[in-house]
């Protein structure tokens, strides 16, 4: 894993000094009002340490997708106020991230205070990684934190160009976040289980690739493995599936076998002919789909094969759900592995990690989100990392 540096390596004497923190406040809005504060929770820590130990602490976001425009709707005025309430301290606001709009908010502020600076995205070169914006944002700090792991496989003007233009740290989010995905699949405790599901194969071919490589097992749920199972000549009736993909899964799995990766897929499934919440339906072995139905969850005998891989894991790394969690009864199986992985990790036998965004609204679902190991709400970002890529954002902070 590439070292990196954390606020505990930064001068203990960062009075007036200006601290560049560039965190995410991409949160959901409705009417100009936050309604849901996971992320800005995520980043109090770090901004409350900076301003207590007297840094002038300036916050870089994003907001949406502006396209380097300014788009009111996009403004991060409204979320100061939300802020400044997780925050408990003043939060002022700079009508831009870069100029005098920025420069006349950062002279004015004292030791300890907080000032969050408009859209970054609102500058074409943001996204461009320009390094002249870099440059610009530079020049209203001293020292630079990266506290935005969700941002970090952008290599944006804010997220990677400044890292190298400044003393540059990760903070306690961001280091959180790295120490628990080395834990997954860095340097894991063996054995491993990953849990892959998800409609698509498609969408995760590098990472079923890297994982196939690294883990011990790979439990393949949801749509994803109607495909896995079609490949291998299993009838899955109207199931979704990507037909087109049998050659890709003969692939993995062929993969997994050279490398002595378990591939566990479903025994038996929980099949309708509706795709609707309290949909007739039945459980019936996966050799004896019906022609007229789908595979919308996993039945009782998968979930009791994964459990056992589960129970035999010292590492979880989980991303996707394995069933149509969304809709009643087809959140059994999610639910079940679920908190069964919960209790494995409560009772100290596992360390679980999970992430992306499907994966954090089941584990809410489950109603163990908070008795897992850690959690990543970075989306994208935690795909990338177990897709096996370098994060752009991550390596600029390397020691």
């Amino acid at each position: 894993m590439t070292q990196f540096k954390t606020l505990d390596d930064m001068p203990q004497e960062i009075g007036g000094k200006r601290v560049l923190v560039r965190v995410d406040l991409n949160v959901p809005m409705a009417d100009g009002v936050v309604t849901d504060r996971t992320r800005i929770e995520r980043v109090i820590p770090t901004i409350s340490e900076l301003s207590r130990r007297g840094g002038k602490v300036i916050l870089l976001a994003h907001f949406g997708r502006p396209k380097g425009k300014v788009v009111e709707e996009m403004s991060l005025s409204p979320v100061a106020q939300a802020l400044e309430e997780e925050l408990d301290h003043r939060v002022d606001f700079a009508s831009d991230c870069i100029g005098e709009a920025a420069k006349k908010e950062i002279d004015e502020m004292t030791s300890g205070d907080v000032l969050l600076l408009e859209n970054t995205r609102f500058h074409p070169g943001e996204e461009k990684n320009d390094p002249d914006l870099a440059k610009a944002m530079a020049a209203n700090g001293d020292m630079y934190v990266n506290d935005a792991f969700s941002a970090a496989h952008r290599a944006h003007a804010s997220t990677e160009g400044l890292a190298w233009l400044l003393p540059a740290y990760a903070g306690r989010s961001m280091q959180a976040e790295l120490e628990a995905l080395e834990k997954g699949l860095g340097a894991p405790a063996k054995p491993v289980v990953a849990i892959v599901g998800g409609a698509k194969v498609s969408t995760k071919i590098d990472l079923l690739q890297n994982l196939v490589k690294k883990v011990d097992a790979l439990v393949i749920g949801g749509g994803m493995a109607n495909t896995f199972l079609a490949a291998k000549g299993v009838e899955v009736g109207k199931s979704l599936c990507e037909h087109d993909l049998a050659d890709t899964a003969n692939a993995i799995m062929s993969e997994a076998a050279s490398a002595g990766c378990a591939i566990v897929l479903p025994v038996d499934g929980v099949v309708a002919r509706e795709f609707k919440a309290g949909a007739d339906n039945e459980t019936v072995d996966i050799e004896n789909v019906p022609a007229d139905a789908m595979i919308l969850d996993a039945g009782p005998a998968t979930v009791e094969k994964i459990n056992g891989w589960i129970d035999h894991a010292a590492t979880l790394v989980w991303n996707g759900p394995l069933g149509a969690f969304e809709i009643e009864p087809f959140d059994a199986a999610t639910v079940a592995a679920a908190r069964f992985a919960a209790e494995q990790t409560v009772a100290g036998n596992l360390v679980s990690v999970a992430g992306g965004g499907d994966t954090v609204a089941a584990l809410n679902h489950a109603g163990v989100a908070d008795k897992f190991t850690y959690v990543s709400t970075a989306g994208g970002a935690f795909l990338e990392w177990m897709e096996g890529k370098e994060l752009p954002g991550v390596a600029a902070l390397s020691a």
